[in-house]
């Protein structure tokens, strides 16, 4: 018997059944994959828009408004489904779900953000069709999250919390598809501007609001999980009205939502920010891990942001001038989303495949170079020639996802090292 008889490869129908075996595997196989390619696709724009290396060629929509959608409506959603089909029934104390509650999500998020991404090179039928398949799949999920709560006995806020920003997402993809089929700007900057505070952000922090605390307590000596409800409340409230405002343009009053965000956020990362080194029933005493350690960096992009939120519209009410651009959005999305996404979505892949809860080379490298990625995008507004470092910014962001996304994928396609199934 040959070798290759003897050690057959493995079969694609495997490699499916394992993809599938779990919400988290399908679902940040999506994502993880997505990561890449949209960014790719970004990257190879501003190349060409500064530097003219590559023509792409260009749809009818103008690409900084889809690379806004394409984040936030298809990249980052396919993560926060994984997560939330995962751990919506354990916070709930109910069954887990199966694979026909999880694979239309997957598929029609898949099939959105593949349709999307090739109309980018082709044309606008199937930027319509993508957007109906993003619609279907979100709609699923929504729903299936949405009974879940329903069926709950008791309330778990942070549940309710990202049920709420599912549903605010749900309306600006109705608003984005709209526009599509009638082309009015104002749904799309409407689409846009949803997208950012009033969906990701209420997810990423709500969360954080549970899990940092939580993942803390059960590692570091002596710790005090702190997490009062009242947070998130006064969070939306705030939220409310940063969106509000932002939609009517009224940036010399968006500090009246910015600031009491900065100081909440930061009275939390206060709170939350370990006293103790040492970690518990560890002989010999060691120090807190790198994996829990970057939750709280990548937490303390929050109140950065909102103090350049803060700054930007105070500077706007006294100039007229927004001086800072989207230096402020990307502290949010490089500095705070990309970075608990490297954590969490780090910290769910090795627990669930069976791993040590360890951050890894890989993990690491991600991390560092997004942090650096962070400072040169907000910088990038401030510079001469800020198109340039945009494009040196979004060669770094891949130069730091790219080994991640294949160890990653390299996860979700082999089985669990400990022969569990999931």
């Amino acid at each position: 018997m040959t070798s290759s008889m003897a050690n057959p490869p493995v079969l694609p129908a495997s490699v499916l059944q394992l993809l599938v075996a779990a919400p988290h595997r399908f679902l940040f196989f999506v994502g993880a994959s997505n990561v890449l390619l949209a960014m790719g696709w970004w990257t190879a724009w501003l190349l060409g828009a500064r530097w003219r290396i590559l023509d792409l060629p260009q749809v009818a929509v103008p690409a900084g408004w889809m690379h806004s959608i394409v984040v936030q409506y298809q990249v980052l959603p396919s993560f926060m489904f994984g997560f939330l089909l995962t751990v919506f029934s354990r916070w709930m104390n109910l069954p887990a779900l199966t694979q026909r509650h999880y694979l239309p999500v997957g598929l029609g998020l898949f099939g959105g953000q593949a349709l999307t991404l090739t109309a980018l090179f082709s044309g606008w039928p199937l930027l319509k069709l993508g957007a109906l398949f993003t619609l279907v799949g979100w709609s699923i999920g929504t729903a299936i999250l949405g009974n879940l709560v329903r069926r709950e006995t008791g309330r778990t806020w942070h549940a309710v919390s990202c049920l709420a920003a599912l549903i605010v997402g749900l309306l600006g993809l109705v608003l984005y598809a709209l526009f599509l089929y009638g082309y009015d700007a104002r749904l799309m900057h409407a689409a846009i501007k949803l997208g950012g505070i009033a969906l990701l952000l209420p997810i990423f922090f709500s969360v954080c609001h549970r899990m940092i605390p939580f993942f803390a307590s059960g590692v570091i000596e002596g710790y005090r999980a702190v997490r009062p409800m009242w947070t998130l409340a006064v969070f939306w409230a705030v939220v409310f009205v940063h969106t509000t405002l932002e939609l009517l343009h009224a940036y010399a009053w968006m500090w009246l939502a910015d600031l009491p965000m900065m100081i909440l956020t930061s009275w939390l990362l206060w709170r939350w920010w370990p006293r103790s080194s040492t970690v518990k029933t560890s002989s010999p005493p060691q120090s807190i891990p790198p994996l829990l350690w970057i939750l709280f960096v990548g937490f303390a992009w929050l109140p950065i942001a909102f103090a350049l939120y803060t700054g930007q519209s105070v500077r706007f009410a006294m100039t007229g001038l927004l001086t800072l651009g989207r230096g402020p959005a990307h502290a949010l999305f490089i500095g705070f989303f990309s970075s608990l996404l490297v954590a969490m979505v780090t910290r769910v892949s090795q627990g669930h495949s069976g791993r040590p809860l360890v951050l890894g080379w890989v993990g690491g490298f991600a991390f560092i170079v997004v942090q650096i990625v962070a400072v040169v995008r907000v910088l990038a507004e401030v510079m001469p020639d800020a198109l340039a470092w945009q494009a040196v910014a979004a060669i770094g962001w891949m130069l730091a996802f790219a080994p991640w996304v294949m160890r990653s994928i390299w996860i979700y396609l082999t089985p669990r090292i400990d022969g569990k199934h999931g």
